[in-house]
């Protein structure tokens, strides 16, 4: 699976509280900083990708310095007289990401916006991301373990011209995990002819193929594929 990218949004908010902060020239702030996703829209979406977000913070903030938050939107809340830069720790299945983040008083509210990387994404996490937008695989419909299918067409040709039980190998092709499903599709857009038959449903994240279509090359090499997995 290919890496995936998406846009993450810090929302920063402060301001000046009627407390002495003990720094004369400074005073005392509360600030809260909060973290989505944006979708392929510019929309804000919750960062469910993340299991928990990690903020270190300056050391003078003693045993508050490490904050752990599990829920988006991930939001901090603390007060200080001081600006500084922090490590933000987000935790996704594949990795453990990590950004910097300017905490500053310029402004009552701001934004920064930071490009996440997400390595060979495994099926939950894909799950996860495509609430944010699309994720390699799905410009041909797959979404789901529902992906992989043969559609009739009036023109199918005899069982036996492919040399294969195509039934059987559409029922092999439905059992296989949403990993396999994913370079089954590659294997057709990339092998497909150009009278293929094959239709995309994203609203209801299944991708259609007539089996009775494909050229004989690509029949052989998903029934290879399938029976590699297991499914036939």
């Amino acid at each position: 699976m290919p890496d995936v990218k998406r846009n993450l949004r810090l929302i920063t908010e402060q301001h000046v509280v009627n407390e002495d902060s003990g720094i004369e020239g400074f005073p005392l702030r509360s600030w809260s900083i909060e973290i989505y996703l944006l979708n392929e829209h510019g929309e804000q979406v919750p960062a469910r990708v993340f299991d928990k977000v990690t903020y270190n913070l300056h050391p003078s903030f003693g045993d508050r310095a490490v904050q752990t938050v599990k829920n988006p939107p991930f939001r901090i809340a603390e007060e200080g007289w001081g600006e500084f830069d922090m490590q933000i720790g987000l935790s996704a299945a594949d990795r453990e990401h990590s950004i910097t983040h300017d905490l500053n008083f310029a402004q009552e509210r701001y934004e920064s916006k930071h490009v996440i990387t997400f390595k060979n994404p495994k099926p939950a996490l894909l799950a996860a991301l495509r609430e944010s937008g699309p994720v390699p695989g799905d410009e041909n419909g797959v979404k789901s373990k529902r992906a992989a299918g043969g559609e009739e067409s009036s023109k199918k040709k005899k069982k036996m011209e492919k040399n294969v039980d195509m039934d059987k190998l559409a029922d092999g092709l439905q059992k296989l995990g949403e990993d396999d499903l994913l370079q089954v599709v590659q294997m057709v857009h990339d092998n497909k002819a150009p009278d293929s038959y094959t239709k995309n449903d994203i609203e209801q994240g299944e991708f259609h193929v007539d089996l009775y279509t494909l050229p004989d090359n690509l029949i052989k090499m998903l029934w290879d594929f399938t029976q590699e997995k297991g499914a036939l």
